[in-house]
C-alpha cells in the first residue's frame, strides 16, 4: 500500500500527507477529515479502508497511527455549515482544516478521490485511495474514529436517536426516530429524510 509514497519519495518529496474523510453520507453530525504524514519506515499491519475494519481494530490502529506518524491533523465541519455550503464543499473545507492543523507542512497531498484546488500544494486524488494508499488508509482510520467518538457524545446528549448505533447514517431505525421525535439540533436539514421532517418539540 506504500507504492504511491515510495514513488513520490523517489521524486524528492518528503512530507507526504494522506487525506480522507468520514461522514459525508450521514443525516446528522459533522463531516470529519484527517491528514496523516507517515515516516518512510511506517509499519501498520492490517490497515485498510476504515469501513472494512471492526470498531476495535480501528481503535487499535488509531493508537498506532498516532504513535508512528510524523504528524496528524484533524478538521471538522458541523451540520450548520454543511447545510449552508453543501456536503462536497464542507468536505473540502474539513480536509483543508485538517491539513492546516498539521504541525509539519506537507509538500505533497494524496487525497481520497478529491482534489483541493484552493491549496497551493502539489496533490493527486486517488479513487479508492483508502484501499490503495497507506497514508490515505491511515487518515481514513483517524477520521472515522474521531467522528465516531463525536457521535458517541451526541448519543449522550440525544439518546432517543440512538446515534451510538448508526452514527447518524440513514438507517431504517434512524429514519423511524426522526419521524417519531422530529429533527434534532444536529441533523442536516438540507438532506433528504430530514428536510421534510418536523423539528423536535414542535
Amino acid at each position: 500500500m506504500a507504492f504511491h509514497e515510495r514513488l513520490l519519495r523517489s521524486y524528492g518529496f518528503r512530507l507526504i500527507a494522506g487525506i480522507d474523510e468520514a461522514g459525508r453520507g450521514p443525516l446528522a453530525g459533522p463531516v470529519v477529515a484527517a491528514a496523516v504524514i507517515l515516516p518512510d519506515s511506517a509499519w501498520l499491519p492490517g490497515i485498510r479502508d476504515s469501513k472494512l475494519l471492526t470498531a476495535s481494530q480501528r481503535e487499535s490502529l488509531f493508537t498506532k497511527i498516532y504513535a508512528v506518524a510524523l504528524a496528524v491533523g484533524v478538521g471538522s465541519v458541523d451540520h450548520d455549515v454543511i447545510d449552508r455550503i453543501n456536503i462536497l464543499n464542507a468536505t473540502r473545507l474539513a480536509m483543508a482544516n485538517a491539513i492546516a492543523s498539521l504541525l509539519l507542512a506537507p509538500d505533497f497531498l494524496l487525497i481520497d478521490a478529491l482534489l483541493l484546488p484552493q491549496l497551493p500544494v502539489e496533490q493527486t486524488g486517488i479513487i479508492h485511495g483508502d484501499l490503495l494508499c497507506l497514508s490515505i488508509a491511515a487518515a481514513s482510520v483517524v477520521a472515522k474514529v474521531t467522528r465516531d467518538r463525536i457521535m458517541e457524545d451526541y448519543h449522550r446528549a440525544y439518546p432517543e436517536y440512538n446515534f451510538r448505533s448508526h452514527k447518524g447514517y440513514g438507517t431504517a431505525e434512524h429514519l423511524r426516530t426522526i419521524r417519531r421525535f422530529g429533527v434534532s439540533p444536529i441533523h442536516r436539514r438540507s438532506f433528504k429524510g430530514v428536510a421534510e421532517a418536523p423539528v423536535a418539540g414542535r
